[in-house]
């Protein structure tokens, strides 16, 4: 199928001709079948830098609204047929014609202002501009006109007579043309609000983007990704695969061998490739030890770079009030000789550092003098014992990115006052410059995402491990019912802002129930706690099932049983609304009327309803009922035991600040369980299934029911509450 491609954003001097040509070939040609594809933008993605593209069956791109037309007008200038002999005389002034809507183009009155007369004198004693009948060129010339809003506005006027009477005459004749023009515009006009929904807008510019884009992601296994780093991971994803079809690499800062684990590693793997995210390259920064020990030789030969023992608070506060180091100015051999000892790993080694040598007092304090090369005895999970020296992550990561061909570094905005060392280091080691953008980290209210104080949580067993619920790892909000596809589009939904805010999650669960609700199956359960027996009078003396669609609104889902008996359990809150004599609404059954509420004979408890009487009531209308209640039969059917856990927050302020201590802020208790009945039908449910008790809420299965033990089931939040 042949395809017009539309830069809806363009000049319509240039889109719409060919809009309309191809609409008119569509119309009357039998043949045509051709799909019109608006993009939103002032040129097309596919770097022609052209408003029009025709895409013809056989592949072979058409760029460019002249050489469209001309295209068009060599494939369709015979609609409508014409087979008279003046036919070829007639193609060729059709051509003409066509040739001139880029006399049209312009948007100043003194270049348009000729042509317009021109035609205007043409259509003197003419209805149309070729023979006898509206043709291309009519429809070309008509869409350059209406296209350019010098033209229009000059059209209205009126004082071309024999223009303004031939423009509205194609327009009304041919109801189709307008309604073309505004499907154009109507397209512009939905992706832009599209795009304003979304709440975040791509169009950053990167720059230097003609030969390729690279970016990377650069997560240190020493711990598992949580929502901030998903951010960094599908941005520069989306960059490199999307925006420009470039190239991305993930690229594992492997440099401190005390904190990192393969387990970390494998973890990160599995979550970039769950949340859709394949890098076309994996790589580590283990694998150019030799390379980054080679450009520490270099940056300290060329005496930009010296060998430190200094003690680290006393370095620390020489950092801060712009002390000069005692070792600042030590020749270059004897920091060549230090750092040869801290290669070695001895006990004369591992006293020394390699500081850069920048700056004692520059206001950025990132650039006073960091720390680059460390020792360190503990064995690397991938070199083994090979080096007792690692570089740090900022000297590390301007080499490897100049090194692996990155083009643009996307960095969260922390690291806005290191970009300047990042900086430097590509300009003293003389190597490829790469561009930096910044981007806001997402923070979300009542949450850690210091991978330090999360590491604490874990240590100290306040949560069950890194896919805790309550955690905001990907593991950890998977868990708690998250779906891969509203994590996607939330997050990009935030787009590569620099604004910092503190989230709110009521919109991260609200866009995820979105996704769940259309294809969570419906189940009841009921809490055990003092759950009432109810005698339903009016209902089979035996109990039966029938099926009953999974979902009301979604019949691919399927069906399940619904068991009915005389005896029906209720639970205890439903029970103590009733009223004598109330109707009331048993779901996926009908209406029953409370007869006889009986009460507990503890003079502790009297608010306890022990057992109910009901009479089936079917012909009554539910509408009529303001309370509609679930319920499960005793008979036809075996309960099953359900334990349905629900969440708080692990603290009770919405932001730390830094002189605050975020023990101080715990929240005491942050697990709630209820124990209850479900339905028959949820012993059939697996681990990771996501469905809804009525009236309760949507629950992910984290265990499945096995005979003696309870399923577990997690409740996931909506976003009415937040959490």
């Amino acid at each position: 199928m042949a395809t017009l491609h539309v830069a809806s954003k363009a000049n319509q001097a240039t889109s719409i001709p060919a809009l309309l040509v191809v609409t008119l070939a569509n119309n009357k040609d039998p043949n045509a079948s051709i799909t019109i594809d608006f993009q939103d933008a002032e040129t097309l993605t596919s770097g022609s830098k052209e408003a029009v593209e025709f895409v013809p069956k056989s592949g072979t791109s058409i760029q460019g609204s002249e050489n469209v037309l001309s295209y068009l007008a060599n494939i369709y200038s015979r609609v409508p047929a014409d087979p008279s002999p003046e036919r070829k005389e007639r193609e060729k002034h059709i051509h003409e014609w066509l040739g001139r809507t880029t006399s049209f183009h312009a948007v100043d009155f003194k270049s348009i202002e000729g042509p317009m007369q021109e035609v205007d004198a043409h259509l003197t004693l003419r209805s149309y501009l070729v023979g006898y009948t509206a043709t291309m060129a009519d429809f070309s010339i008509w869409g350059a006109i209406r296209g350019n809003r010098v033209a229009y506005a000059a059209i209205k006027k009126g004082s071309m007579i024999n223009l303004y009477r031939w423009f509205r005459f194609i327009e009304e004749a041919n109801p189709w043309v307008p309604a073309a023009v505004l499907s154009l515009n109507q397209a512009a006009h939905e992706k832009r609000a599209a795009k304003s929904k979304e709440g975040a807008s791509y169009d950053i510019a990167l720059p230097d983007t003609e030969k390729g884009v690279v970016t990377r992601f650069p997560p240190e296994p020493s711990g598992y990704l949580h929502i901030g780093h998903a951010k960094a991971a599908l941005l520069n994803d989306y960059f490199a695969h999307e925006a420009y079809k470039g190239t991305f690499i993930c690229r594992f800062d492997d440099t401190n061998p005390s904190k990192e684990k393969e387990e970390f590693q494998d973890a990160i793997v599995e979550d970039l490739a769950m949340m859709g995210i394949v890098p076309d390259k994996t790589s580590y920064s283990s694998d150019y030890f030799q390379n980054m020990y080679d450009h520490c030789l270099h940056i300290i030969k060329i005496g930009k770079a010296y060998a430190d023992d200094t003690e680290q608070m006393t370095m620390r506060d020489e950092r801060m009030n712009g002390i000069a180091s005692k070792r600042r100015d030590e020749s270059v051999e004897q920091n060549l000789a230090r750092f040869e000892e801290m290669k070695k790993g001895n006990e004369e080694g591992i006293r020394w550092c390699i500081r850069a040598k920048m700056s004692v007092d520059n206001p950025n304090k990132a650039m006073r003098d960091p720390v680059i090369y460390r020792c360190n005895l503990t064995p690397h999970h991938r070199t083994g014992s090979t080096w007792k020296i690692y570089p740090t992550y900022d000297f590390c990561v301007p080499i490897l990115d100049s090194l692996e061909g990155i083009t643009h570094a996307l960095r969260t905005i922390e690291y806005r006052d290191r970009n300047p060392q990042y900086e430097w280091f590509q300009e003293t080691l003389n190597i490829r410059k790469v561009h930096i953008w910044d981007f806001a980290r997402m923070n979300f209210v009542r949450t850690l995402l210091s991978k330090r104080k999360l590491t604490k949580f874990v240590d100290q067993g306040l949560v069950t491990g890194w896919d805790d619920p309550r955690f905001p790892t990907i593991r950890g909000i998977r868990r708690r019912g998250m779906t891969v596809g509203a994590l996607r589009e939330y997050i990009l939904k935030q787009g590569p802002s620099r604004n910092i805010v503190n989230l709110d999650w009521t919109l991260f669960w609200a866009t995820n129930k979105k996704y769940i609700d259309p294809v969570a199956p419906r189940h009841t359960a009921i809490a055990q706690a003092h759950a009432v027996t109810a005698t339903v009078k009016g209902a089979r003396t035996a109990a039966y099932t029938e099926d009953k669609p999974k979902h009301g609104k979604n019949p691919d889902l399927g069906t399940k049983k619904v068991a009915y008996a005389p005896n029906i359990l209720i639970e205890q809150e439903d029970a103590q609304s009733f009223a004598q004599d109330e109707e009331i609404t048993l779901m996926n059954w009908g209406n029953a009327i409370v007869r006889k509420i009986s009460h507990s004979i503890n003079p502790l408890a009297l608010s306890t309803v022990t057992g109910l009487e009901l009479d089936l009531n079917l012909t009554g209308d539910v509408k009529t009922t303001s309370k509609k209640v679930t319920w499960l039969a005793t008979e036809g059917q075996e309960l099953i035991p359900v334990d349905m856990v629900d969440f708080d927050f692990l603290i009770t302020k919405d932001k730390i600040e830094e002189d605050e201590n975020y023990e101080d802020f715990l929240t005491p208790k942050t697990e709630f369980h209820t124990a209850g009945w479900a339905d028959g039908n949820v012993a059939n449910l697996k681990m990771d299934d996501v469905i809804q008790f009525e009236r309760k809420g949507y629950f992910r299965v984290d265990k499945a029911f096995q005979h003696g033990e309870p399923a577990v089931l997690f409740a996931i939040p909506t976003g009415k509450g937040g959490r």
